[in-house]
């Protein structure tokens, strides 16, 4: 009598959900050519980043998810929803959500009432309610204050409070942006060079509160020229160069891709990525 061998075990691991997928988008101005056929996923939970040379097609591409620009052509979605035709607002509202290269804070009033302005966008009481101080408006107040001092405390800026946001230090600001943009209770961040200006202890803060946002399952994509931030903090890297895609993957392996070396990187660049 014969025994067969046992079945060898299928593997469990869960394959990765794609949140937004860019497919054969172009972009053409004119002549220009600023996007030729790009082709990428941002999985549910990860850190993606995208990086490319000045005019490589980043802010375009963010441009083009967020409903700033149309695509000439090929398709946006978002958990398999089409963005095509969506208003930057309505793009917002199914939970993606962006900062921009400058800070875009409300400069003449405090921190924490830049964060509660961000909430009462989409608090859920009525003018009517607002208007009598029924006790359904006073509770929801409650809980958006709370929220608010949750959301500084999360990205490290709660002991400035109180403080008038224009006189926050620059890498302060950027962190207010971010707080701005969480009160949206956003499902995806998308952050078009957060840390441009900033210093190496900025810096440093700044990827402690990524890491804090992650934590709370948002997806981030993220524009960047700082490569030690990017090689610190993605799970994978797509690199633009003249519109379309030189190369995908991991960072170790975006690291050492000759063909990034040579239009982005450079062995400079390369060696400061790994120190």
């Amino acid at each position: 009598m014969t025994t067969s061998a046992a079945p060898v075990p299928l593997s469990t691991a869960e394959p990765p959900t794609p949140a937004l997928s860019i497919e054969h988008v172009a972009v053409h101005f004119g002549g220009l050519v600023a996007i030729s056929d790009l082709n990428f996923t941002v999985n549910e939970g990860e850190v993606l980043s995208l990086i490319g040379p000045n005019g490589a097609g980043k802010t375009t591409a963010f441009n083009i998810i967020t409903g700033f620009l149309k695509p000439t052509n090929g398709t946006v979605r978002y958990r398999g929803t089409s963005l095509n035709g969506l208003k930057p607002h309505e793009i917002t509202a199914l939970g993606l959500v962006r900062t921009f290269q400058r800070t875009s804070v409300f400069q003449n009033i405090s921190v924490f009432q830049n964060v509660m302005t961000g909430l009462h966008l989409r608090g859920r009481s009525s003018l009517w309610d607002t208007l009598l101080a029924l006790p359904r408006e006073r509770e929801s107040e409650r809980e958006l204050r709370a929220k608010a001092y949750d959301i500084l405390k999360l990205v490290g800026i709660e002991r400035r409070a109180g403080d008038i946001a224009g006189s926050l230090s620059y890498g302060d600001q950027r962190l207010l942006g971010v707080a701005l943009a969480l009160a949206a209770n956003p499902s995806m961040l998308l952050l078009d060079e957060p840390v441009s200006g900033m210093n190496a202890s900025e810096t440093a803060a700044f990827m402690r509160v990524l890491g804090n946002v992650r934590g709370m399952g948002v997806t981030i994509l993220l524009v960047e020229h700082d490569m030690p931030m990017v090689m610190g903090i993605s799970d994978r890297i797509v690199v633009l160069n003249y519109g379309r895609i030189i190369a995908e993957g991991p960072p170790a392996a975006i690291q050492g891709n000759p063909d990034v070396i040579q239009a982005y990187l450079g062995l400079g660049a390369k060696k400061r990525a790994r120190d």
